[in-house]
């Protein structure tokens, strides 16, 4: 029999849970399913499966409950901490993807992984077998023979007959002689104390076993080891027994039991599905889908008659997917290259219009194609769908056509259906949906250097690409829809989220001017401001250093100025804001250092970027909004993000006054007031908090009132802060730790705040216990227009995840619902412009603020049409307020 026919690998499974879960730790699902470990087991499993192409092997897992060591020493692995909480949900998900690689599991009650291990190494041996042990245990050292060696796959080590004394210091037959002088900590084996590694290495080398050593105790050198050695003679010899691998456990070995099984690659992609492990799900469907050789009907049209004739059946079907193909992702500058069709599954069509390239085949002129297609795209009455269709739209529209009629969108239909979806791209829904990895645009297009524009992809393969995404889209739909009708959102979805898609992209084209000059001035000056303020960093230093160096600046502030250490890090000492912002109160440096930081982040975040992303042909900033990002259903925005310039700094503000309307327009700005209040208010129903809107009090002075028991006029600055700062965090489900932290006082007396507010609040109170228990029945909560979110987490075993659910649970009805609202203002707004045929252009949504270039003549009839609309945008209990302002940029208009 061949040599490699008669290796068997034997997995210490207990020992790689822990080194996996050590090694991979901030990793979740959507759910709040912890999955390091998992992930961590599985590329280990992989690995060793790709470097070594097993044909025997086997897994040992540690069995619950006590073992013979157990029994002889009671305190045996008693310093070990309990299973960490993340962990325990991970263990069954583990031994799944085990079972699933076809790989045997052994687990005994009363033995652990090691004896498992060392009985089947033995027998294996004795069966004339080669056996690789896969651990990283050095406990593991005392099997090895001329046939039995150890790989440590996550080290890449191997430790057989020949290299076993150069690397541990002794011979396979030592190793427990070793141990019983030397312990082991991480199993509460006590040893002799005071005797390590090294020693123990020595005095075996020297004695051969314990015995002899205890048999020569006059010839060890050393008043101080002799009397260790004397003092624990038995606590020696019971070590040595506790790390000796049993290996008489009751198991049958045969070739037939650990040959490795089949992989069953139909539940390796369930559960890769179910863990989110978009790349290892990636990588076997592409493996499946290269087997499987799919073929697909894809057709290209690129003569007028074939057009004519496609035209002819895109009529009759009166509902298709269709996709666009362009030059760039930014659809403000993206060139039409060629457009994909999709009616029915498993065929579809190409227009190939601009592609260029040496020995590209005959495309449609582009004007063929305006007079056959335009029409159909321009009229409501075919219905069309996309995946990101908004992106379609603007491209459609620069190219001159107005697309009209959509009747859906995948990427918004995924969104709605789980938020918490880490991605709704395309190639990820046909991944998680369809058990499809779909041709990837890099593939198409190459990368970094070598990387084209799809205008110089051969046409046969765009083909593929393009008629490909619009068949998955297709499929999607027919998916997505039914399930969106099922989950009662499908009028959310028609009434709201698909109108705003329009909406949005007339704001993206519409842009926003900025003074280029005052932006140019700008970042010349925070420049100089940076090198002053670098001056001055050096000097308090007493060196010049860098200053973007965490390693560097963690010299500086803890070895050469001695300031207190307040975290480490796997990397060293932490510099993060947190810890500067600590250390500033005991030297001036960590408060420069955060300035300077503040400065370089506006200075290239927004005054360079900004600069850089002023269109060419437009001359203004056209940001991308982001429909299917935030959890709660809020907007956000990219290219730039306009949502995190700081609004109350003096240079946040100076940013903002770079935003100015065109000649003959002034800027606008309609501000939602304490919108999340006055939906809590009305969701809770609250008496309390509805009378005081009503007689319009100041809500935050009103709070400080009823929390610290004072007259109206007796309230100060500070009381109002903190009682607004208890307001916005009853609405984040904050308790009473984090209050503390934000006002910097006592967790008792935080708590005392928060008693004090649901007393005089009760009404919030009672929401906050109804949304609890809503939320662990139903698994999700929702707002008032219906939109969903789930919430597994609730239900989690691990406290600080069902904390984190709690307090989602609470916000997202509310913040969710302000969300809604505004998006609802947006749409009736944007009607009410069109339709009254007026100039103004809402050209921002920033959170709760709108922002509309107007122009002078328009100011007044449009103040009245913004406050009308997001006002009465929802009957609620208390009126909705709406502050309006405007200004000759942003900043004035804010």
């Amino acid at each position: 029999m061949d040599k490699k026919e008669k290796i068997i690998y034997l997995i210490d499974g207990s020992s790689y849970i822990y080194r996996a879960f050590y090694a991979v730790r901030a990793l979740s699902t959507s759910k709040g399913l912890p999955t390091g470990a998992v992930y961590g087991f599985t590329r280990m499993i992989m690995k060793l499966l790709k470097d070594f192409s097993p044909i025997y092997i086997a897994i040992a897992f540690d069995a619950k409950g006590p073992t013979f060591r157990h029994k002889i020493f009671e305190e045996y692995k008693a310093n070990r901490p309990t299973m960490p909480e993340e962990l325990i949900p991970q263990v069954p998900y583990i031994k799944e993807i085990v079972q699933a690689f076809g790989i045997p599991i052994i687990e005994i009650e009363g033995y652990e992984a090691d004896d498992i291990i060392g009985t089947l190494a033995n027998k294996a041996y004795e069966a004339g077998f080669y056996v690789v042990i896969v651990s990283g245990d050095k406990d593991m050292n005392q099997l090895i023979n001329d046939r039995i060696s150890i790989i440590d796959t996550m080290k890449d080590e191997t430790t057989d007959i020949n290299n076993i004394k150069d690397k541990f210091g002794v011979q396979p037959s030592k190793v427990i002689e070793v141990m019983g002088l030397a312990g082991d900590t991480s199993d509460n084996v006590p040893g002799v104390p005071g005797i390590g590694l090294k020693t123990a290495v020595k005095l075996i080398n020297q004695f051969s076993n314990i015995e002899n050593i205890y048999n020569h105790l006059d010839e060890i050198k050393g008043k101080s080891l002799k009397e260790k050695l004397l003092k624990n003679k038995e606590q020696a010899l019971l070590s040595r027994t506790l790390v000796t691998i049993d290996k008489n456990v009751p198991i049958d070995f045969s070739e037939e039991k650990f040959k490795i099984g089949k992989i069953k690659k139909e539940e390796i992609i369930k559960l890769y599905h179910e863990l989110e492990f978009s790349a290892l799900l990636k990588e076997i469907l592409t493996e499946e889908q290269k087997e499987k050789k799919i073929k697909r009907n894809y057709k290209i049209i690129t003569k007028e008659k074939e057009l004519d004739s496609f035209v002819s059946s895109l009529i009759s079907s009166r509902r298709f997917v269709f996709d666009t193909e362009t030059t760039s992702k930014d659809a403000m500058r993206a060139k039409l290259v060629g457009i994909s069709f999709c009616m029915r599954e498993g065929e579809a069509f190409y227009i190939p219009l601009a592609h260029s390239y040496k020995g590209v085949p005959n495309q449609i002129p582009f004007d063929t194609f305006m007079a056959k297609l335009k029409p159909i795209l321009e009229d409501f009455r075919y219905l069309k769908i996309g995946h990101n269709i908004k992106y379609d739209l603007i491209v459609l529209a620069r190219a001159g056509i107005s697309l009209r009629g959509i009747d859906g969108d995948t990427m918004v239909a995924s969104y709605l259906l789980n938020p918490l979806k880490p991605s709704h791209s395309l190639d990820a829904l046909a991944r998680e949906e369809l058990n499809l990895q779909k041709i990837t645009y890099k593939e198409l297009a190459g990368t970094g250097k070598k990387e084209v524009t799809f205008d110089k992809v051969d046409v046969e393969k765009a083909k593929d690409y393009s008629c490909e995404d619009s068949e998955v889209t297709f499929i999607l739909a027919k998916r997505f829809f039914p399930e969106l009708e099922k989950q009662g959102l499908m009028k959310l979805f028609k009434e709201l989220e698909m109108p705003l898609v329009v909406v949005l992209a007339k704001m993206e084209m519409n842009g926003v001017k900025v003074d280029k000059a005052k932006l140019t001035e700008l970042s010349k000056e925070f420049e100089q401001r940076m090198r002053e303020m670098e001056k001055e960093i050096y000097k308090m230093a007493g060196e010049p250093f860098n200053i973007n160096s965490p390693k560097q600046l963690s010299v500086v502030l803890f070895e050469k100025l001695k300031l207190p250490v307040i975290k480490k890090g796997k990397t060293g000492y932490s510099t993060n804001e947190a810890v500067l912002t600590q250390l500033a109160q005991e030297h001036p440096l960590p408060e420069t250092i955060l300035k300077y930081r503040e400065l370089m982040k506006l200075k290239s975040t927004y005054v360079d970027a900004l600069l850089k992303l002023i269109h060419p042909e437009t001359g203004r900033i056209h940001t991308s909004y982001n429909q299917t990002v935030t959890a709660t259903g809020r907007l956000s925005s990219s290219n730039p993000n306009l949502q995190n310039i700081p609004i109350r700094s003096e240079e946040g503000k100076r940013i903002r006054r770079c935003f100015i309307p065109e000649d003959g327009y002034i800027l606008l700005s309609a501000d939602y007031s304490q919108i999340e209040l006055r939906v809590l208010a009305h969701i809770s129903g609250d008496e309390n908090l509805i009378s005081a809107f009503k007689r319009g009090e100041d809500i935050h002075n009103r709070t400080a009132c009823e929390i610290f028991g004072v007259k109206p006029e007796d309230v100060t600055e500070e009381m109002r802060r903190e009682a607004k700062t208890i307001n916005f965090g009853i609405i984040y489900g904050m308790g009473a730790f984090g209050l503390a932290s934000q006002l910097s006082i006592d967790r008792s007396v935080a708590q005392e705040y928060i008693d004090a507010y649901l007393s005089r609040y009760p009404g919030v109170s009672r929401y906050i216990e109804k949304i609890t228990k809503d939320a662990e029945e139903k698994g999700y909560v929702e707002t008032l227009l219906g939109r969903r979110r789930m919430i597994p987490e609730i239900k989690s075993t691990n406290k600080q995840q069902r904390e984190f659910a709690r307090r989602t649970a609470i916000n997202t009805p509310i913040q969710g619902t302000a969300a809604d609202f505004i998006k609802k203002a947006m749409l009736n707004i944007q009607k009410r412009i069109d339709d009254e045929k007026l100039k103004s252009r809402m050209i921002l949504q920033v959170h709760d603020e709108l922002v509309f270039e107007v122009p002078e003549i328009e100011v007044e009839r449009l103040k009245s049409l913004i406050k009308d609309e997001m006002e009465h945008v929802y009957p609620t209990v208390v009126d909705l307020k709406v502050d309006i302002s405007i200004g000759r940029n942003w900043g004035e208009a804010h």
